[in-house]
Protein backbone atom coordinates (compact mmCIF):
# COMPACT_ATOMS: atom_id res chain seq x y z
CA UNK A 1 0.00 0.00 0.00
CA UNK A 2 1.26 3.47 -0.92
CA UNK A 3 0.79 5.59 2.16
CA UNK A 4 0.00 9.30 1.60
CA UNK A 5 2.51 11.29 3.64
CA UNK A 6 0.09 14.14 4.36
CA UNK A 7 -2.16 11.75 6.28
CA UNK A 8 0.58 9.67 7.94
CA UNK A 9 2.41 12.75 9.25
CA UNK A 10 -0.65 13.68 11.29
CA UNK A 11 -0.86 10.29 13.02
CA UNK A 12 1.16 9.82 16.20
CA UNK A 13 1.91 6.23 17.12
CA UNK A 14 2.16 5.87 20.90
CA UNK A 15 5.20 3.71 21.67
CA UNK A 16 3.79 2.58 25.01
CA UNK A 17 6.29 -0.17 25.78
CA UNK A 18 8.26 -1.11 28.85
CA UNK A 19 11.62 -1.30 27.08
CA UNK A 20 13.37 -0.22 23.92
CA UNK A 21 13.56 -3.65 22.26
CA UNK A 22 9.78 -3.90 21.93
CA UNK A 23 9.54 -0.36 20.62
CA UNK A 24 12.25 -0.97 18.05
CA UNK A 25 10.34 -3.99 16.72
CA UNK A 26 7.29 -1.83 16.12
CA UNK A 27 9.32 0.98 14.54
CA UNK A 28 10.88 -1.58 12.21
CA UNK A 29 7.44 -2.98 11.32
CA UNK A 30 6.24 0.52 10.40
CA UNK A 31 9.36 1.44 8.43
CA UNK A 32 8.58 3.63 5.45
CA UNK A 33 5.37 5.09 6.91
CA UNK A 34 6.21 8.71 7.84
CA UNK A 35 4.14 8.85 11.02
CA UNK A 36 5.00 10.76 14.19
CA UNK A 37 6.40 8.65 17.04
CA UNK A 38 5.18 9.43 20.55
CA UNK A 39 7.51 8.49 23.40
CA UNK A 40 5.78 8.50 26.79
CA UNK A 41 6.88 8.14 30.38
CA UNK A 42 7.26 4.37 30.55
CA UNK A 43 9.54 4.08 27.53
CA UNK A 44 11.50 7.26 28.23
CA UNK A 45 12.18 6.31 31.85
CA UNK A 46 13.32 2.88 30.66
CA UNK A 47 15.25 3.65 27.48
CA UNK A 48 16.22 7.26 28.10
CA UNK A 49 17.19 10.10 25.76
CA UNK A 50 19.24 7.77 23.56
CA UNK A 51 16.10 6.14 22.23
CA UNK A 52 14.68 9.52 21.26
CA UNK A 53 17.93 10.35 19.48
CA UNK A 54 17.76 7.04 17.59
CA UNK A 55 14.29 7.88 16.30
CA UNK A 56 15.50 11.28 15.11
CA UNK A 57 18.47 9.63 13.37
CA UNK A 58 15.97 7.44 11.48
CA UNK A 59 14.15 10.54 10.28
CA UNK A 60 11.05 10.36 12.47
CA UNK A 61 9.32 13.30 14.06
CA UNK A 62 9.08 12.76 17.81
CA UNK A 63 6.52 13.89 20.37
CA UNK A 64 8.01 13.50 23.86
CA UNK A 65 5.02 13.05 26.14
CA UNK A 66 6.25 13.64 29.70
CA UNK A 67 3.52 16.09 30.84
CA UNK A 68 5.83 18.26 32.92
CA UNK A 69 4.18 19.80 35.98
CA UNK A 70 6.47 21.30 38.60
CA UNK A 71 7.72 24.62 39.94
CA UNK A 72 8.52 27.10 37.13
CA UNK A 73 12.30 26.90 37.42
CA UNK A 74 12.31 23.10 37.25
CA UNK A 75 10.06 23.10 34.19
CA UNK A 76 12.29 25.71 32.56
CA UNK A 77 15.29 23.42 33.01
CA UNK A 78 13.36 20.40 31.78
CA UNK A 79 12.24 22.27 28.68
CA UNK A 80 15.80 23.32 27.95
CA UNK A 81 17.05 19.72 28.17
CA UNK A 82 14.20 18.37 26.05
CA UNK A 83 14.71 21.01 23.36
CA UNK A 84 18.38 20.05 23.13
CA UNK A 85 17.29 16.48 22.34
CA UNK A 86 15.88 17.79 19.08
CA UNK A 87 12.30 16.63 19.63
CA UNK A 88 9.60 18.11 17.44
CA UNK A 89 6.97 18.40 20.16
CA UNK A 90 6.66 18.07 23.93
CA UNK A 91 4.04 18.88 26.53
CA UNK A 92 3.47 20.45 29.92
CA UNK A 93 0.45 20.45 32.24
CA UNK A 94 -1.56 23.65 31.95
CA UNK A 95 -2.72 23.05 35.54
CA UNK A 96 0.73 24.23 36.64
CA UNK A 97 -0.31 27.82 35.93
CA UNK A 98 0.72 30.59 33.55
CA UNK A 99 4.09 31.31 35.15
CA UNK A 100 5.10 27.67 34.77
CA UNK A 101 3.98 27.66 31.13
CA UNK A 102 5.96 30.83 30.40
CA UNK A 103 8.99 29.28 32.09
CA UNK A 104 8.71 26.29 29.77
CA UNK A 105 8.95 28.64 26.79
CA UNK A 106 11.93 30.39 28.38
CA UNK A 107 13.68 27.03 28.63
CA UNK A 108 13.09 26.42 24.93
CA UNK A 109 14.51 29.84 24.02
CA UNK A 110 17.57 29.27 26.21
CA UNK A 111 18.33 25.95 24.51
CA UNK A 112 17.91 27.43 21.03
CA UNK A 113 20.20 30.38 21.80
CA UNK A 114 22.87 28.37 23.56
CA UNK A 115 22.97 25.27 21.38
CA UNK A 116 26.21 24.27 19.66
CA UNK A 117 24.28 23.08 16.60
CA UNK A 118 21.10 24.16 14.84
CA UNK A 119 17.93 23.05 16.58
CA UNK A 120 14.37 23.33 15.35
CA UNK A 121 11.88 25.10 17.58
CA UNK A 122 9.70 22.37 19.09
CA UNK A 123 5.95 22.74 19.36
CA UNK A 124 5.14 23.09 23.06
CA UNK A 125 1.60 22.00 23.85
CA UNK A 126 -0.39 22.03 27.06
CA UNK A 127 -2.29 19.17 28.66
CA UNK A 128 -5.83 20.33 29.47
CA UNK A 129 -7.75 17.35 30.85
CA UNK A 130 -6.80 13.72 30.29
CA UNK A 131 -9.13 11.79 28.01
CA UNK A 132 -9.58 9.30 30.85
CA UNK A 133 -11.09 12.06 32.99
CA UNK A 134 -14.86 11.95 33.19
CA UNK A 135 -17.11 14.76 34.40
CA UNK A 136 -17.55 13.00 37.75
CA UNK A 137 -13.81 12.50 38.26
CA UNK A 138 -13.02 16.12 37.42
CA UNK A 139 -15.70 17.50 39.74
CA UNK A 140 -15.56 15.10 42.67
CA UNK A 141 -11.96 13.84 42.72
CA UNK A 142 -9.84 16.54 41.09
CA UNK A 143 -12.05 19.22 42.60
CA UNK A 144 -12.68 21.41 39.55
CA UNK A 145 -16.22 22.74 39.24
CA UNK A 146 -18.12 23.11 35.98
CA UNK A 147 -18.03 21.06 32.81
CA UNK A 148 -15.00 19.33 31.32
CA UNK A 149 -15.41 21.41 28.17
CA UNK A 150 -15.40 24.70 30.10
CA UNK A 151 -12.22 23.71 31.93
CA UNK A 152 -10.53 22.64 28.70
CA UNK A 153 -11.39 25.96 27.03
CA UNK A 154 -10.12 27.96 30.02
CA UNK A 155 -6.87 26.00 30.03
CA UNK A 156 -6.48 26.35 26.25
CA UNK A 157 -6.83 30.14 26.52
CA UNK A 158 -4.22 30.21 29.31
CA UNK A 159 -1.82 28.08 27.25
CA UNK A 160 -2.21 30.38 24.27
CA UNK A 161 -1.64 33.50 26.37
CA UNK A 162 1.59 31.95 27.70
CA UNK A 163 2.90 31.40 24.18
CA UNK A 164 2.29 27.68 23.74
CA UNK A 165 1.58 26.37 20.25
CA UNK A 166 -1.48 24.35 21.21
CA UNK A 167 -3.00 21.81 23.56
CA UNK A 168 -3.69 18.15 24.05
CA UNK A 169 -7.44 17.67 24.30
CA UNK A 170 -10.21 15.21 23.61
CA UNK A 171 -11.42 15.22 19.98
CA UNK A 172 -14.82 16.23 21.38
CA UNK A 173 -13.43 19.65 22.35
CA UNK A 174 -11.52 20.48 19.17
CA UNK A 175 -14.21 22.57 17.48
CA UNK A 176 -14.70 24.83 20.51
CA UNK A 177 -10.93 25.20 21.01
CA UNK A 178 -10.45 26.24 17.39
CA UNK A 179 -13.33 28.71 17.69
CA UNK A 180 -11.86 30.23 20.84
CA UNK A 181 -8.15 30.20 19.97
CA UNK A 182 -8.08 30.24 16.17
CA UNK A 183 -7.49 27.61 13.51
CA UNK A 184 -3.71 27.94 13.84
CA UNK A 185 -3.75 26.85 17.48
CA UNK A 186 -2.61 23.22 17.34
CA UNK A 187 -4.74 20.42 18.78
CA UNK A 188 -3.37 16.97 19.52
CA UNK A 189 -6.08 14.45 20.29
CA UNK A 190 -5.63 11.15 22.10
CA UNK A 191 -8.67 9.04 22.89
CA UNK A 192 -8.78 7.81 19.29
CA UNK A 193 -10.23 4.37 18.64
CA UNK A 194 -10.88 2.88 15.19
CA UNK A 195 -14.44 1.61 14.72
CA UNK A 196 -14.96 -1.62 16.66
CA UNK A 197 -11.96 -1.14 18.98
CA UNK A 198 -12.08 -1.56 22.75
CA UNK A 199 -12.07 1.93 24.34
CA UNK A 200 -10.02 0.64 27.30
CA UNK A 201 -9.54 3.32 29.98
CA UNK A 202 -10.62 6.21 27.79
CA UNK A 203 -13.83 8.12 28.51
CA UNK A 204 -14.10 10.59 25.62
CA UNK A 205 -13.30 8.99 22.25
CA UNK A 206 -13.86 9.30 18.48
CA UNK A 207 -12.67 7.34 15.45
CA UNK A 208 -9.69 8.71 13.47
CA UNK A 209 -11.90 9.93 10.62
CA UNK A 210 -14.31 11.60 13.06
CA UNK A 211 -11.44 13.34 14.87
CA UNK A 212 -10.04 14.81 11.66
CA UNK A 213 -13.54 15.83 10.62
CA UNK A 214 -13.65 17.90 13.82
CA UNK A 215 -10.58 19.79 12.57
CA UNK A 216 -7.84 18.39 14.78
CA UNK A 217 -4.23 18.65 13.64
CA UNK A 218 -2.84 15.39 15.07
CA UNK A 219 -4.31 12.18 16.46
CA UNK A 220 -2.59 9.83 18.90
CA UNK A 221 -3.19 6.09 18.53
CA UNK A 222 -1.63 3.45 20.76
CA UNK A 223 -3.10 0.05 21.54
CA UNK A 224 -5.13 -0.38 18.31
CA UNK A 225 -1.73 -0.40 16.55
CA UNK A 226 0.77 -1.59 19.16
CA UNK A 227 -1.38 -4.48 20.39
CA UNK A 228 -2.43 -5.61 16.91
CA UNK A 229 -1.12 -8.90 15.50
CA UNK A 230 -0.23 -6.96 12.35
CA UNK A 231 0.68 -3.42 13.48
CA UNK A 232 1.56 -2.23 9.98
CA UNK A 233 -1.71 -3.53 8.59
CA UNK A 234 -3.59 -1.86 11.45
CA UNK A 235 -1.97 1.51 10.73
CA UNK A 236 -2.57 1.18 6.98
CA UNK A 237 -6.24 0.39 7.65
CA UNK A 238 -6.53 3.49 9.82
CA UNK A 239 -4.97 5.64 7.11
CA UNK A 240 -7.33 4.13 4.54
CA UNK A 241 -10.34 4.87 6.76
CA UNK A 242 -9.27 8.51 7.01
CA UNK A 243 -8.91 8.87 3.26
Amino acid sequence: MTVPAKVAERIMVALDYAEAGQARQLVEALQGIPCYMKVGMQLFYSAGPQFVLSLKEQGYKVFLDLKMHDIPNTVKGGSESITRLGVDMFNVHVAGGKQMLESAMEGVDKALKGGTHALAHPLVIGVTQLTSTSQQVMNEEIGLAGSVEATVLRYAAMAQSAGLAGVVASPLEVVRIKEACGSGFVTVTPGIRPAGSDIGDQSRVLTPAEAFAQGTDFIVIGRPITAAQDPRGALESIIESIQ
